[in-house]
């Protein structure tokens, strides 16, 4: 059931700025109703036999396979996310349906023997999987819809509801995502999609009606909402700091190949960026030679180009950050080799060299299309 809420919020193409949607943020009353519908939802999931699991995941698999085209377009339009990206994306939610499809009718239990001690002969214990119930998701604008079927898609194989609270910034693909699985004949409840703030987000942590909390985002706020959520399960996604060894016998041209690729895909916009690159000091000039000529190569701007590499950042105060951490390390040393500027919602692929460790740029998860190059003699 589609409701309307009193207060809608904006969704900005980062691209291009403009006014993409609009959409309801949930009241109280909203997030209440959301809430008991997951929970009364989770009976009727929780009683559901596995053929019927496996079917309606099917179903759901075969409608992002059906509207993939409109799943990607979206994503590009509402994440920025390159549009060859946001295919490749569409594509990974599809075989994650799937394979949950698959998985829920072989969830396992096991038969444990208890003759341990006279008198238990003939005794043994079964070991049964039973759903843990209704289950809270909070995802991350950065993949939009792969992130949410990563705990959508699981918690329906073992027969549980969910509710998902999605990105303030990219709420329509897991709008679209409802719209799919409703179609696919998917019980009313078993999967609610909760736009909000992040107020009631809280609200909905602590709330001891969910079972488990699984989020998807920032170190500090998971921790923060794992802290309050009391003594429900909880499973954390959270940030990195990727970093790169590349030893004297390493292919060297692979490596800075799959450097570039891994440090400005979505514009390092994912938690496994590549982001501090260390090099050998014996072919430290040689290989950052040939990172500096691979990554001149990326395209950065408009993402529905399919040729782009490098689109926006999600909104102006990230890019406007990254090029601070940016200015701030050059103004403490650091050099730039290539990029560095910002082209209004873009910012350069951006390559660092002479990055001290207290540097932001390199102790901190930038989140960003910056790697920095460091020369390394031993590892201690």
């Amino acid at each position: 059931m589609w409701r309307h809420g009193e207060t809608v919020v904006p969704v900005i193409n980062p691209f291009t700025g403009q006014l993409l949607a609009e959409v309801s943020n949930a009241s109280s009353a909203d997030a209440e109703a959301a809430i008991q519908s997951t929970v009364d939802a989770a009976v009727v999931m929780g009683a559901l036999p596995s053929h019927a699991r496996y079917h309606v995941l099917q179903k759901i698999a075969g409608g992002l396979y059906d509207r993939r085209e409109e799943f990607a377009r979206l994503m590009t339009a509402e994440a920025g996310k390159p549009i060859a990206d946001a295919k490749r994306e569409v594509n990974r939610a599809v075989q994650t349906f799937t394979i949950a499809a698959e998985e829920a009718k072989r969830i396992p239990g096991e038969v444990i023997p208890l003759d341990w001690t006279p008198g238990t002969d003939s005794h043994l214990g079964i070991l049964r999987r039973v759903p843990i119930g209704p289950v809270l998701g909070i995802t991350p604008f950065n993949f939009p819809l792969n992130l949410v079927a990563h705990k959508v898609a699981p918690a329906l194989a073992a027969g549980n509801s969910i509710l998902i609270k999605p990105a303030p910034q990219t709420p329509l693909t897991a709008l679209l995502l409802g719209e799919v699985a409703v179609e696919a004949g998917l019980p009313p409840g078993a999967l609610n999609i909760l736009p909000c703030d992040n107020k009631m987000a809280e609200q909905l942590v602590v709330d001891p009606r969910f079972k488990l909390l699984s989020f998807t985002g920032s170190a500090a706020v998971g921790w923060m909402l794992k802290a309050k959520c009391g003594k429900k399960k909880v499973v954390l996604e959270l940030g990195g700091n990727a970093g790169v060894i590349v030893e004297p016998d390493a292919d060297l041209e692979l490596a800075a190949q799959r450097c570039a690729v891994g440090g400005f895909g979505y514009a390092g916009q994912t938690c496994i960026s590549v982001q501090r690159i260390f090099v050998h000091h014996s072919i430290a000039d040689l290989f950052t030679t040939k990172l500096l000529l691979q990554v001149a190569r990326l395209k950065a701007g408009d993402p529905s180009d399919d040729s782009t590499v490098v689109g926006p950042l999600i909104d102006p105060a990230a890019t406007h950050r990254v090029e601070a951490w940016v200015g701030e390390a050059v103004s403490q040393g650091a050099r730039v080799l290539l990029g560095g500027k910002r082209m209004g919602s873009v910012m350069e692929a951006t390559v660092l060299s002479h990055v001290t460790p207290t540097m932001k740029v390199s102790c901190q998860e930038l989140f960003g299309p910056v790697v920095t190059a460091t020369p390394y003699r031993h590892f201690s």
